[in-house]
């Protein structure tokens, strides 16, 4: 039979690519998003198929009705990959609360909604893999990003922790952290302007960050690097995507914190 997956957020960008890859390879894919649905969904071949189920990570009620729709289709979830998010970027202090609060909701909480409704499944036949999408900005947090860059160090530590509480039912789980991906993420972010006359130095540092993005790795890249994750024998608790990235992830770890928020801050003033 066919392995199943089910991915959130799959409907463009990292997701859709994601989504396509596994299909491509002979997966039955369910792909969950809020609207729309990458160019295969509904459709069936003798690879793989995918189908698209609608699902809102901000609502318990519809992210537990979708997985419950899955089931009906799948007697079994082989990988979940939680990969539904959107970004923001301002000041720390001239965002306003609502939009902070909106960040954390979808990126983290919307994970930790679909992690719970997932979880049940996964510990009743004691096995699968979670994988979730952070990003390089969760160990390198990017200025008038922050909680972007926040949102993601939270999935970080709460995959850390629950690697260790769902151990005992053979479920892994692990974070891949993408460096700069051209993809509509960067046009989709939310910007504010708010505070730009006392932050000069905002709107470089922005459109800095968005460079980067437009001029970097292929969504298929990071589509290549979750099948690795999710096939692999052994997966690791974090990977990071991008050969330089990793290195930059590396000196991180190795060098003083103050030296290499130094360099962050040349990079972007």
């Amino acid at each position: 039979m066919a392995k199943v997956l089910v991915i959130s957020g799959g409907s463009s960008g990292i997701g859709k690519a994601t989504a396509m890859l596994f299909a491509e390879r002979g997966w039955r894919v369910f792909e969950l998003s809020r609207s729309g649905a990458p160019d295969r969904a509904d459709s069936h071949s003798d690879k793989g198929s995918m189908t698209h189920i609608k699902c809102d990570v901000c609502d318990e009620k519809s992210t537990k009705a979708a997985i419950a729709e899955v089931l009906k289709q799948a007697e079994t979830i082989d990988v979940v990959i939680s990969n539904a998010g959107f970004g923001i970027s301002g000041s720390v202090e001239f965002t306003e609360i609502k939009e902070a609060e909106h960040q954390m909701d979808v990126n983290f909480m919307g994970a930790v909604r679909f992690t719970q409704a997932v979880l049940p499944q996964l510990r009743k036949q004691r096995g699968g893999r979670l994988i979730y999408t952070s990003s390089v900005a969760a160990a390198l947090p990017v200025p008038y990003q922050a909680f972007y860059s926040a949102s993601k160090a939270a999935i970080n530590a709460m995959a850390l922790a629950l690697a260790n509480e769902v151990k005992d039912f053979g479920i892994s789980v692990s974070v891949m952290m993408p460096g700069d991906v051209s993809t509509g993420f960067t046009d989709a972010r939310c910007k504010s302007t708010a505070g730009e006359e006392v932050y000069t130095g905002a709107n470089k540092a922005i459109t800095t960050m968005e460079r980067d993005e437009r001029a970097g790795m292929s969504p298929k890249q990071m589509a290549e690097l979750f099948y690795h994750i999710a096939t692999c024998h052994s997966p690791r608790p974090q990977y990071v995507g991008g050969f330089s990235y990793r290195v930059l992830c590396f000196l991180d770890r190795i060098l003083p914190k103050r030296f290499v928020n130094w360099i962050e801050y040349k990079v972007y003033s």
